[in-house]
């Protein structure tokens, strides 16, 4: 009973000195200056290819391989530009190094022999930009009668990138409003009552453009036939690019 009495007296003088608290009050808010992180994004059917072509070719004699090789570049080029006029090309990577064969070991103590080459590799890229992406499949499948296809990337135009802009930073923009008027909802306070300091587009994360390619593929096609053999073509999906922009605004309030 005397342990009851205890804890019951504790319990009532707990209740008193809750009853006389003070109530929670809320944090001074006036001349606040508010931090306040950005986001916005707009996305776009990709309305360009970048694809790179090569060939390359292997033999004893350095000159027969580099004449094929020179040989097969320039009617690649040919069948491109018929295919594509408006593509923009430029021919790059042109190599040429031996090829030796597989060696023992030295023996500790013994030097090596000099080593001869067997043959030698030669071999060259085209890189070809082009907004004809309905046309895209037929001239691959041209080209691969004597080219191979290594790389492939779709993307935006400069020009179109730029009339985007306007849509992302309207966005962004957007999203900092949003963003402020939960704040002064929470911190109770009228959005009225906020001015915005200063608007930085980029300390915070720059702009951040990537590629979002969600559909991009070719199918697997054989390696070149030495002259004219016809080629299936191949099919393509642009997919789509996001283009992101980050902002930090600092808004104080009254």
């Amino acid at each position: 009973m005397t342990v009851l009495k205890h804890l019951a007296a504790a319990v009532a003088a707990t209740l008193a000195l809750s009853a006389h608290a003070a109530p929670l009050e809320s944090l001074p808010t006036s001349g606040a200056l508010v931090v306040v992180p950005a986001f916005g994004e707009v996305r776009h059917v990709n309305d360009q290819a970048t694809i790179v072509l090569s060939v390359e070719e292997v033999d004893k004699d350095k000159s027969a391989a580099a004449s094929r090789v020179n040989q097969k570049m320039k009617q690649g080029l040919d069948i491109v530009k018929q295919e594509d006029p408006q593509a923009s090309l430029k021919t790059q990577g042109y190599y040429t190094y031996p090829v030796y064969p597989e060696e023992p070991a030295p023996v500790n103590g013994q030097p090596r022999k000099p080593r001869v080459p067997t043959a030698w590799r030669v071999g060259q890229s085209l890189q070809v930009i082009t907004t004809n992406l309905a046309g895209l499949p037929k001239t691959v499948a041209a080209a691969q009668r004597l080219l191979a296809l290594n790389n492939l990337h779709f993307s935006l135009t400069p020009e179109t990138t730029r009339k985007l802009d306007d849509q992302r930073i309207a966005a962004t923009y957007a999203n900092l409003n949003e963003r402020v008027n939960s704040i002064a909802h929470a911190m109770g306070r009228k959005v009225g009552d906020a001015v915005i300091d200063t608007i930085d587009f980029e300390g915070s994360g720059n702009y951040a453009d990537r590629v979002s390619v969600t559909a991009s593929r070719a199918m697997a096609a054989p390696a070149p036939p030495a002259y004219g053999g016809e080629v299936a073509e191949p099919s393509f999906e642009p997919g789509e690019t996001t283009l992101q922009m980050r902002l930090v605004g600092k808004v104080r309030f009254k």
